[in-house]
């Protein structure tokens, strides 16, 4: 079935995928109940196990970047039977509205990587988009939980140490929210094979309120984005 998950790994229809690992194994460790490791290959760390309403759900890494959430989202959605991926993570603001801490949901990703290219439609540039239904799902309980919550198109970079620093400056004049890596291969993957994602992102640091807001460190990216984690479970059919 997969070189990268273990060929017998379970996984519910709706599975959460959170870049780093230790952080999948954070939100097992405490949002989930009976839960087990499912796979592990590669040091890629996934577990299935239910919510507290009781809802079964994976929760499972997708390493960084496009190429990787590429191959992970690709064979979970053609090979393990699921159904709806969504990310969760980390992104830079590029809005002064979007203040370090509040969520964003994204509504589509641009970006600068190739992965489209393979598709070769000639004078086309693919928009891929999250889900309708998950994504007004997530905002109606992003609103019943309190939550300071934008909804929004956002950015999907092939780079992360950019050789321009203003370079953000040019799609911050176009409303996009923020920058993140990974969203863009994820909605292209179900935009192919006919499934459903979204993205929730926490901002963790801004381009635009530097002098008046403070970066999440390492530590607060690891355990300190309950509120999204809580709000990602709730997506769980």
């Amino acid at each position: 079935m997969s070189t990268h998950i273990k060929d017998d790994a379970y996984f519910a229809k709706t599975v959460l995928m959170p870049g780093d690992p230790l952080r999948a194994k954070y939100i097992a460790e405490n949002f989930l109940s009976d839960y087990k490791e499912v796979s592990n290959v590669r040091g890629i760390l996934a577990f299935t196990g239910h919510t507290k309403e009781g809802k079964e759900i994976s929760i499972m890494a997708s390493g960084m970047g496009i190429p990787s959430i590429g191959i992970y989202s690709y064979e979970l959605y053609s090979f393990y039977g699921v159904e709806n991926i969504i990310r969760i993570g980390t992104c830079g603001g590029y809005q002064a509205e979007c203040h370090v801490g509040d969520v964003i949901l994204a509504t589509s990703a641009s970006s600068n990587s190739c992965y489209a290219t393979q598709f070769d439609i000639r004078g086309v540039s693919i928009s891929p988009s999250s889900d309708f239904s998950l994504l007004l799902k997530a905002y109606n309980n992003a609103l019943k939980m309190g939550l300071n919550v934008h909804v929004g198109p956002i950015y999907s970079s092939d780079i992360f140490y950019d050789e321009d620093p203003n370079f953000y400056k040019k799609l911050q004049k176009l409303g996009i929210l923020g920058v993140e890596m990974e969203s863009y291969g994820l909605f292209i993957n179900a935009m192919k094979l006919h499934k459903k994602a979204a993205c929730i992102l926490t901002v963790s640091d801004t381009f635009v309120n530097k002098e008046k807001e403070k970066d999440l460190t390492q530590e607060e990216r690891q355990t300190k984005l309950n509120d999204m984690f809580k709000l990602a479970l709730s997506l769980a059919d």
